[in-house]
């Protein structure tokens, strides 16, 4: 059964959305995973409607390994493309809908909060969420423009208090 939490019906269109499905499980074969052989795929869905897939590619160096969200969103970003409409993301589980490592829920947020992510099951269904929903209190580019204007300000405050030498 597929739950449209995100209400991605209505912004994507379900033929869309149904496209972006497909596109996810066939992004799936592709993954190299020798190591977990927890293959994963994912479709992005741009502004401009350009989709870009990705799987996961894995490395003996674990740290290294690269994730099918990360693979889709660098391809989609290496071809100047920054703004998102959705992702639809793969696996093989059937048991229940797997959401993105906490690496990747990062890595949706640096491109916005209010965006949908489509978890999908081998048979089709899919639960929808916002990105905001899978990271809450998250960090981004507002918070480090926040963090600079609150030093520029306490800045200004020690110059404005310093001493001034009437001699020099």
């Amino acid at each position: 059964m597929s739950t449209d939490d995100a209400g991605a019906i209505g912004i994507l269109g379900e033929e869309t959305l149904e496209k972006l499905v497909a596109a996810s499980q066939e992004a799936k074969s592709f993954a190299y995973c020798p190591y977990s052989k927890f293959h994963v795929g994912a479709s992005l869905l741009c502004t401009d409607d350009t989709i870009y897939s990705g799987c996961n590619v894995e490395n003996a160096s674990y740290g290294l390994t690269i994730c099918a969200e990360r693979t889709a969103m660098v391809k989609a970003i290496s071809e100047g493309k920054t703004k998102f409409k959705a992702i639809a993301i793969a696996c093989d589980c059937d048991t229940d809908f797997i959401g993105p490592c906490g690496a990747c829920r990062q890595f949706l947020a640096e491109f916005g909060l209010n965006w949908i992510v489509i978890l999908t099951k081998p048979n089709g269904f899919y639960r929808t969420v916002i990105v905001d929903k899978l990271l809450p209190f998250s960090f981004g580019p507002g918070a480090l423009e926040m963090a600079r204007e609150a030093i520029a300000a306490r800045e200004k405050d020690a110059r404005a208090t310093e001493p001034v030498d009437a001699c020099n």
